[in-house]
């Protein structure tokens, strides 16, 4: 079946966000066919009206605590300390498998509402076998492209076995959700433990994503030798929250192929470091966007790239100032694709890739006459633009509307998980 996207404003993202202009979007097959003026319509064909729109490549989130959609405004006004203690200390304890499903699929729903086509989700809660499946189970059921960051949380004795298990369950064949292994790395655990999480994915070929870099100067020095010493500084490694590491490390970074994760808002907040974004950028590494947790932010992109934005545009020394609402854009698409290792399947407009898209209107208040799409976008649109979503080619939202959900029944879900969870607070 096609799919033809017709007379709208369309943004490209690969090699730089461009504005195309006005233009159709061929989709055949799931996967981006053709974008050009005037496309024929062949029979049979589902066309959406892309009048008053702006079709892009859609958003990809690289680190994001899913099931904490269940947990909401927990921490408003926290410190990182406050939030480990609180969240992970008390209320992760209280989920049952069914508490991370539902808290699982509202997320991800609510990253598809918003426009976000693909997430990391980078999940610390897997205590058993039953908490995993339920993850997965709900990834699937969203529709969203997703990428399980497993990290193991039961005994460190068991994390080898339990990881090959989870691969070979879930992910021994390609699909719409993959795998990689999110470690809890060298800062943060002991180093025998670090040492058997990356020695686990090295074993099952997955890529790694990890905390490093966001405790101190000190902490992210030590973090980065004990990499580089056991030859664990591979391409495809994502660090979050690398606020800590010196121009020179990152440069470290970057040539050893890896990318950073900054989630702005919660860095900031929380007093995790100034985000590293635009020297991330210069040290010539991809670099993303992350919502971290809603437990004491946003869920949205919107957010997210403004803040970035306007944090390395205000930095205090004005090395910030050549910074652009592209390199933003870029940010929160096509380098967030390739920190995510999707970067040949999503993130842009390249016919052959998924079509992982979003159209925004722009006949709304808030966006009309907009001279720039690009700055429009960045700056001015927010969720309520959202109009029509799609992944892999299907239709996940049309109309303003998520299609082909049980949506009442995913709030009712979350909202008696919430209950129960934050029960554990009282």
């Amino acid at each position: 079946m096609q799919t033809l996207i017709k007379n709208a404003i369309v943004v490209d993202t690969e090699p730089e966000p461009v504005v195309v202009g006005r233009a159709d979007v061929r989709i055949e097959d799931g996967r981006i066919a053709e974008v050009g003026p005037g496309l024929a319509v062949a029979d049979g064909t589902d066309v959406i009206d892309g009048s008053g729109r702006i079709v892009m490549p859609g958003f990809v989130d690289t680190h994001r605590h899913t099931w904490q959609a269940a947990i909401r405004a927990t921490m408003g006004d926290a410190t990182f300390a406050g939030y480990l203690e609180r969240v992970l200390g008390r209320l992760a304890p209280a989920f049952r498998p069914e508490d991370v499903h539902a808290g699982n699929l509202a997320g991800a729903l609510e990253c598809l509402d918003a426009g976000v086509t693909t997430l990391l989700d980078w999940s610390h809660i897997q205590f058993t076998p039953e908490h995993t499946d339920a993850t997965v189970e709900a990834l699937r059921a969203s529709g969203i492209r997703a990428v399980l960051g497993y990290c193991h949380g039961g005994q460190p004795s068991e994390l080898a076995a339990e990881t090959r298990r989870v691969h070979d369950a879930h992910f021994s064949s390609p699909g719409l959700v993959s795998m990689v292994l999110a470690a809890l790395g060298p800062e943060i655990v002991p180093e025998e433990h670090a040492l058997a999480e990356l020695e686990t994915a090295r074993e099952l070929g997955l890529p790694v994503t990890a905390h490093l870099g966001g405790h101190s100067p000190d902490s992210a020095a030590q973090g980065l030798a004990f990499l580089e010493s056991r030859g664990f500084l591979t391409p495809g490694t994502t660090f979050i929250h690398a606020n800590h590491y010196s121009d020179e490390q990152l440069k470290v970074i970057a040539g050893a192929g890896g990318g950073v994760s900054v989630s702005p808002i919660d860095e900031m907040t929380l007093g995790i470091g100034y985000p590293v974004t635009g020297r991330a950028q210069a040290a010539g590494m991809p670099v993303s966007l992350s919502a971290d947790t809603v437990t004491c932010g946003p869920g949205d992109m919107f957010s997210l790239m403004r803040t970035a934005y306007t944090l390395e545009r205000g930095r205090p020394d004005g090395a910030g100032l050549g910074f652009t609402t592209r390199d933003v854009l870029r940010m929160a698409t096509i380098d967030g694709a390739r920190v995510a290792g999707l970067g040949d399947v999503t993130g842009s407009l390249r016919p052959g890739k998924q079509a992982d898209l979003v159209l925004l209107r722009t006949d709304c208040l808030g966006l009309a006459a907009s001279y720039d799409p690009i700055t429009a976008i960045v700056l001015n649109a927010d969720t309520s633009a959202v109009d029509t979503v799609l992944v892999g080619g299907r239709v996940v939202k049309r109309g303003g509307r998520l299609v082909g959900q049980d949506v009442p029944a995913a709030l009712d879900a979350v909202a008696a998980a919430a209950r129960r969870v934050t029960a554990a607070l009282s």
